[in-house]
């Protein structure tokens, strides 16, 4: 075989026209034709699959945010290429390029000249620029090792297939455009491929600024990328760059004097690492939810590993919503309140009403393994990376307060607000598909002072009471707020549906602090859904726009209700009840709503709201798995009472922080200000039941517009049966969904 391969690149010599294989005339043996031949049926078109290429993640601002590459590369015309650094490649691999066709006539007989005196081994190459581009797509085309070892292979089949492959390729392309491919495919070490990426790497430049010095290292590496490494041991790539500049001054592409003075030059290093993924991100978190949604995007391919081969290869630029004001101010409140070794952890999102667009996404554990890191993302569930979820406690009582409003119940309706409430056993609150109902005596403690035994709407919630919540629950069953709840965006940690239980109005729903946002978002944007969305557009090496999800907004509330809810919340803030919980809680310049939630151990607290521009929620919650209280626990260094363990004390400060950096002093947008049914006020006299049976008194409240209650029993002998005491008496003008609380005689 060594013979003929001798014979054929013979033979060739005289028939390298153009590129073109032409059969050679009778001087040439039968033995030369059938190798000829042979060439001639070997493929001609050289499969080019597109270079893999780094793809990059963006802020909201367009800045870097991350960089994702299997290898490091950014492809650039050869107008993006410095002269220089073109003549410094010709001059060290491939001197008589433009002159020559697919092969090197003379360097190719000198190697196989020197490989026959050798025994027949390949111990020198002499291959084009033409060829090396093609070994190296080979190479790059390979998925399996044993790809690889045959592309590699030191054989003389192996190098013939390849000049096949070199003369279809000079058949097809011009000197200029091969030479382009050559450069944006080499490897020159340290992870870097093609020129632009070993400008930026090793010189902190690009290509087309890239100086004598400068191309002069890149093209000595070409010949060993990982035997030569110009940080560790410089001396031998400076020798070898003395070797380029010797060469282009043979060549004529520089004069003595500046062969002289450069040869005696440094490197002149300038390295600029582009390091690859989230974890280099400076914000490590919101970068990796942003890639888990695209890794769980199907449109990016059929199985996450190859879209992740996608992002990792496809030179896309993947465009975000993070705000880097936004995150800082967040993060930056948050540290000012919990410190990241604390036993507890906070977690803050804010999201974009009307948008979905996810601003922020800090917590106060940092990214990473040891004391104070960790790589689980609070803000979103597990399918994402994150958490089971948090408790949200109140916060869940908005959904109740949206349910009442949206069933036509007036804001002003009044309710029975014990200190304890004791709910039946048995009693059963209709639910989805169903009902919920307790075996046992469920007892409901208030935490908070509702001034009253009776209360309305505002002060329920402005006070956060729970026995009124869960009797308004009671009037308007558990698939309302629940289904308004999902609609508007709440998700569990761990992906199930939400749980429709009586505590459902008291936060007992594990759920992600992004989804809270999201929800909150869903008000401020007068009932208008956007799912919570991270990236908005991904753009492939040609700025084609790759499909990807969209947000999605759909109108999942009517205006009133939502508007009607806003109202409400407001009060919390900024109302006139000395009571409201979240009176801390002012934002300068903004006309915010919010409310707070503090789970029944207090094991979490929190603090959910939102001006017209923006939503956010807050919260702090116990680490540990079972949960403990955060009563008695150090936190951002202060061993924290029972006065400081309150949603509207720990966490809305935290929400506070991060609203005032993220909107800064200019004023947003006013709420709009609700419209009927919900706010207006229908009174009428409350007829009178006593002695009546139950269901007669039942049947005349509600023909009168009450909801009826049925309380204890209690002891009348002259009403045996009947219903002995109402509240509120008789006569008094009470606005319709009100209760009117029936006591039985025993």
């Amino acid at each position: 075989m060594q013979l003929a391969m001798f014979v054929v690149v013979s033979g060739l010599a005289g028939v390298l026209v153009a590129g073109l294989v032409i059969p050679l005339a009778g001087a040439i043996g039968v033995t030369t034709r059938a190798a000829i031949d042979s060439f001639e049926s070997l493929p001609s078109v050289l499969p080019e699959p597109p270079l893999p290429e780094s793809s990059v993640m963006f802020d909201g601002t367009g800045k870097k945010l991350a960089t994702f590459y299997d290898e490091n590369r950014k492809n650039v015309p050869l107008t993006e290429i410095s002269r220089t650094m073109q003549k410094a490649i010709i001059s060290i691999e491939d001197a008589r390029f433009y002159e020559h066709g697919p092969l090197d006539l003379r360097g190719t007989m000198r190697a196989l000249v020197r490989n026959q005196q050798a025994g027949g081994s390949i111990q020198q190459g002499g291959s084009s620029i033409t060829q090396q581009y093609v070994k190296l797509v080979l190479f790059e085309s390979a998925t399996t090792q044993a790809e690889k070892d045959k592309v590699t292979d030191d054989t003389y089949e192996r190098k013939l297939q390849e000049l096949r492959y070199a003369v279809g390729l000079e058949e097809k392309h011009s000197k200029d455009e091969i030479l382009e491919k050559y450069l944006n495919i080499v490897y020159f070490g340290a992870s870097v491929y093609g020129v632009e990426a070993a400008a930026k790497h090793f010189f902190s430049t690009t290509a087309k600024k890239l100086n004598l010095i400068q191309s002069a290292m890149l093209a000595a590496l070409v010949r060993d990328p990982n035997g030569l490494d110009p940080v560790k041991n410089w001396k031998p790539v400076i020798t070898r760059r003395n070797l380029v500049l010797s060469r282009m001054h043979d060549l004529g592409y520089i004069t003595a004097h500046h062969y002289n003075k450069y040869r005696k030059a440094g490197l002149w290093l300038k390295i600029n690492e582009t390091r690859r993924g989230c974890f280099n991100s400076k914000y490590p978190f919101f970068c990796d939810y942003a890639l888990q949604v695209l890794l769980n995007d199907p449109s990016l391919g059929r199985t996450k590993r190859e879209r992740m081969k996608f992002i990792e290869e496809g030179g896309l630029a993947i465009y975000t919503t993070i705000d880097p004001k936004a995150q800082d101010a967040a993060q930056r409140s948050i540290d000012q309140q919990v410190r990241a070794t604390d036993a507890v952890f906070s977690a803050v999102s804010m999201v974009q009403p009307g948008t979905g667009y996810i601003k922020a996404m800090a917590q106060s554990r940092r990214y990473g393994e040891g004391r104070g890191k960790t790589y689980v993302n609070y803000n979103v569930g597990q399918n994402f990376n994150g958490g089971i979820g948090v408790q949200p406690g109140s916060t869940f009582k908005t959904f109740v307060l949206a349910a009442a409003i949206q069933q036509g119940i007036s804001v002003h309706a009044r309710l029975p607000s014990p200190q304890t409430l004791v709910v039946p056993a048995l009693e059963r609150i209709p639910t989805c598909r169903g009902a919920w109902r307790d075996d046992r005596p469920w007892r409901v403690s208030n935490s908070t002072d509702p001034g009253s035994p009776v209360v309305d709407l505002v002060r329920g919630t402005v006070r956060s009471v729970n026995t009124f919540f869960v009797n308004l629950e009671r009037q308007t069953g558990l698939c309302a707020p629940a289904t308004i709840a999902a609609n508007a965006g709440i998700k569990r940690g761990d992906g199930k549906p939400l749980k429709q239980v009586g505590s459902f109005t008291l936060g007992v729903n594990e759920v992600t602090p992004l989804s809270m946002a999201e929800a909150y978002a869903t008000f401020a944007a007068r009932g208008k859904h956007c799912n919570a969305t991270a990236v908005t557009k991904v753009l492939d090496r040609k700025l084609n726009r790759v499909p990807i999800r969209t947000p999605g907004c759909r109108q999942v509330l009517r205006p009133y209700v939502a508007d009607g809810v806003t109202s409400v919340l407001r009060q919390v803030i900024d109302g006139d009840d000395p009571g409201r919980t979240g009176r801390r809680m002012h934002l300068e310049g903004h006309q915010a709503a919010g409310k707070t939630g503090t789970n029944n151990e207090r094991q979490a607290v929190s603090f959910a709201g939102y001006t017209t521009e923006l939503a956010a929620y807050a919260v702090v919650q116990d680490a540990h798995t079972p949960l403990r209280t955060l009563l008695g626990q150090r936190i951002g260094g202060q061993r924290r009472g029972s006065n400081d363990v309150w949603g509207g004390r720990l966490a809305g400060p935290i929400w506070l922080g991060a609203m005032s950096g993220a909107l800064g002093l200019k004023p947003s947008p006013h709420p709009v200000t609700p419209v009927p049914p919900a706010f207006e006020t229908h009174e009428v006299q409350i007829p009178n039941v006593l002695g009546d049976s139950a269901e007669e008194a039942r049947e005349l409240l509600e023909q009168a517009g009450f909801v009826v209650l049925l309380g204890e029993p209690v002891r009348a002998p002259w009403s045996k049966g009947g219903v002995a005491r109402q509240s509120p008496v008789a006569g008094t003008l009470w606005a319709r969904g009100n209760w009117v609380v029936i006591n039985v005689s025993g």
